[in-house]
């Protein structure tokens, strides 16, 4: 299909290039960063052939056109002239000056972990398989097939300061390969081997705190930022003549024992305190927690921030192993998928038929958004129903304790994050509380939805 009428129609609606400073996407949003938004209409962006609605949060203004996003965005990356990497790098400071801290650390966090998130889900999934094949005795965890997929898998995982490093650098302007280095230094085999050996270490008589960063999000994340001011200094300074080969050295030696020395053990610290806060919390009430959570997640989904919750939810998996937030954050997007069948179910008319159908499907992979913006806002009822489904589901889930093994998508995705084999109850109350979700939803769905509507809204406020 070409995309390209689509973005001209966008690139024209959000003052063209002169206005944009970069563009990504994420499952089904285009997400610009404009230097001027208010010069934006947002109803005639809407009026858009292919468009379900507009977002403006986090110093972004997000176009959600739904799961063929990617081909949205590279043709509007051509209409605008943008390199490949243009759309990655924060080009300009022109943005608005005026920016909160918190939208600021909400794009940093977003521009820096989507990039990679499809390599998270693949590293999720496949471990997840991997140990339902043990359990079912097909494979043994000692065999070679395991070992290598396994390995493959988990290594995205571990090595996660790495890939952090190089999307990080990108972001905050700085040579990637420079960052990608300091990420790779947090996981270097020596200094791990001297960390699980408890060995003492000292530079310039300063004591090092040796811990083990693989795994970790934070600590490179800081530390790429800092690199980036960092070389951006040096570049100032130093002659063009030796500035290749003088910059990255300065920056290295300096940024990479300031990581392990201050940056890196502030935030371990940051990051057990969040992990801590997490499980405090929940463990306040995890049934209340699972209702609040399984009944209106979906509302931080519409407002654009849930990319804003990933690194908390990655941090939960990488310091405790496993994460029950993230399992009850799943029974959302079954509540969405049986609403959205149970939509289609109760509507006479074909087109709409095919349309709840077709969003139901998209919702079985975790993609909830096609539902949210044709179905579950306009006609409000199936949004509903997905509350009261998705919050028993949610309560439920909780109480019983089961949690991801890992990070993925909700819907079918979700499943082999579930799989724990020395606990099968855990893939267990998985199974029922996705039914809950899913069922109670759809009939909910069924006996709120009129067989005919009601004109179509359009548009919405919630």
């Amino acid at each position: 299909m070409d995309y390209t009428e689509l973005a001209k129609s966008v690139v024209t609606q959000v003052g063209y290039k002169k206005n944009v400073v970069s563009i990504t996407n994420c499952v089904t949003r285009l997400r610009f960063e404009l230097k001027d938004e208010s010069i934006v209409n947002d109803q005639s962006v809407k009026d858009i052939e292919g468009v379900m609605g507009v977002v403006r949060q986090g110093g972004q203004y997000q176009v959600i056109v739904g799961p063929h996003v990617s081909s949205v965005a590279e043709a509007v990356k051509k209409e605008l002239g943008f390199q490949e990497d243009d759309g990655d790098v924060e080009t300009t400071s022109s943005g608005n000056g005026d920016e909160n801290l918190f939208n600021r650390m909400f794009k940093a966090i977003a521009a820096t972990i989507f990039p990679f998130m499809g390599l998270l889900v693949a590293s999720g999934i496949t471990r997840g398989l991997l140990n339902l094949l043990v359990a079912l005795g097909w494979i043994t965890s000692d065999g070679g097939f395991y070992v290598l997929l396994y390995g493959g898998a988990d290594a995205i995982m571990y090595f996660l300061p790495i890939l952090v490093g190089y999307s990080a650098g990108k972001k905050f302007g700085a040579n990637p390969f420079i960052t990608a280095a300091v990420g790779a230094a947090l996981v270097y085999p020596e200094i791990v081997s001297l960390t699980n050996e408890g060995t003492e270490l000292t530079f310039l008589s300063i004591p090092i705190v040796l811990t083990s960063y693989g795994n970790t999000l934070f600590p490179v994340l800081l530390a790429s930022f800092f690199t980036a001011k960092l070389q951006k200094f040096w570049e100032r300074i130093i002659p063009d003549m030796i500035k290749n080969m003088v910059v990255p050295f300065l920056t290295m030696n300096i940024i990479i024992p300031a990581t392990f020395l201050l940056i890196g053990p502030a935030m371990n610290i940051l990051s057990d305190i969040l992990a801590g806060g997490t499980q405090f919390l929940w463990n306040l009430s995890p049934i209340l927690a699972g209702v609040l959570l399984g009944a209106f997640w979906q509302l931080i989904v519409i407002f654009g921030l849930h990319y804003a919750f990933i690194p908390i939810l990655i941090n939960n998996i990488v310091t405790m192993g496993q994460d029950p937030m993230n399992a009850v954050l799943g029974m959302t997007v079954w509540a969405l998928a049986g609403a959205a069948l149970g939509f289609a179910f109760k509507r006479t008319d074909k087109k709409e038929k095919a349309n709840g159908i077709s969003c139901f499907i998209t919702g079985l992979f975790g993609i909830t958004e096609p539902i949210i913006y044709t179905i579950a806002l306009p006609h409000k009822k199936p949004f509903l129903a997905a509350f009261v489904g998705g919050g028993i589901a949610g309560g439920l889930l909780a109480s019983s304790g089961a949690a991801m093994q890992g990070f993925a998508n909700g819907g079918f995705f979700q499943t082999f994050m579930m799989i724990k084999p020395d606990e099968p109850m855990n893939l267990i109350w998985f199974f029922v509380a996705s039914v809950v979700s899913f069922v109670v939803s759809l009939v909910l769905s069924y006996i709120l939805v009129p067989k005919t509507d009601q004109k179509l809204q359009t548009e919405t406020n919630l």
